[in-house]
């Protein structure tokens, strides 16, 4: 049992939990909770921690730990590694998972996201959730969005990590020009947008583009669709939060392809 704040592991925990670098340096995140660890892909894990009293107590957990490699770490250490504010007192090392293209364009007619630049961990990982909700192939992401290892993000995933395929590329242009053979139209939330959201078409190849919080989508990428689109607001709202506009886009687009 790890009892000392010294250990290396428990200073690479927390190196982890803090520092991007870390996690790109070593192909490794942290999914801390009962749930992320139940619901992890064995094949992923590369090592879970449990503290003294879940080791004595949950016996679900520790039935999976035993299928994995495990170590109990006294509660006092527990909580100081821990990234949240109430421990649950499962934390899991996984190994980053590697996504190509192919993997979200597998479909026919697929539905995706392309968040451009966005940076609560909130919203990318409520985003993720909703996806899996919706029936969304996959997410790309362009390089200035928020790391989806972050702890807050995986948080916010509710384990939809685990199954939604993501791919971070270079900007939306370079992603429009990649796709340009798979007969998938670019949908962008505008302000501009001519048609409500409801009054188009999602049954064939789709593609949802969502701006960063604050600025929302740059000139370029709204150039690059095929088609803005908008969101009637009342009252004195201009725009949706990131996650909101998401997910009433993503429903949409389930609705008409359930018929």
């Amino acid at each position: 049992m790890i009892t000392s704040l010294q250990n290396n592991q428990v200073k690479n925990i927390i190196k982890l939990n803090q520092k991007a670098k870390a996690r790109r340096e070593q192909g490794l995140f942290i999914a801390e909770g009962r749930k992320m660890f139940l619901e992890a892909p064995l094949h992923w894990i590369e090592k879970v921690y449990v503290s003294e009293t879940v080791e004595k107590q949950d016996t679900e957990v520790m039935e999976k730990a035993s299928r994995t490699e495990w170590e109990a770490v006294t509660d006092s250490v527990f909580r100081q590694m821990s990234d949240t504010q109430t421990p649950q007192g499962v934390m899991t090392v996984l190994r980053k998972p590697s996504y190509e293209p192919e993997d979200i364009l597998k479909g026919k007619k697929p539905l995706i996201m392309v968040l451009e630049d966005l940076q609560d961990p909130g919203n990318a990982g409520t985003i993720f959730r909703t996806a899996e909700g919706a029936g969304v192939d996959g997410i790309f992401l362009t390089k200035t969005c928020v790391d989806i290892t972050n702890p807050k993000v995986i948080r916010a995933t509710m384990g939809s990590v685990y199954r939604m395929p993501f791919v971070y590329v270079e900007d939306v242009v370079s992603l429009k020009e990649m796709l340009r053979d798979s007969k998938i139209r670019f949908f962008a939330a505008h302000l501009q947008g001519k048609n409500a959201y409801h009054e188009e078409d999602y049954t064939g190849g789709t593609a949802f583009l969502i701006g960063n919080e604050g600025k929302g989508l740059t000139e370029e990428a709204a150039e690059a669709a095929d088609c803005l689109i908008r969101i009637p607001m009342c009252g004195q709202v201009e725009s949706l939060n990131a996650a909101m506009a998401a997910g009433i886009l993503m429903y949409e687009a389930a609705r008409q392809r359930r018929g």
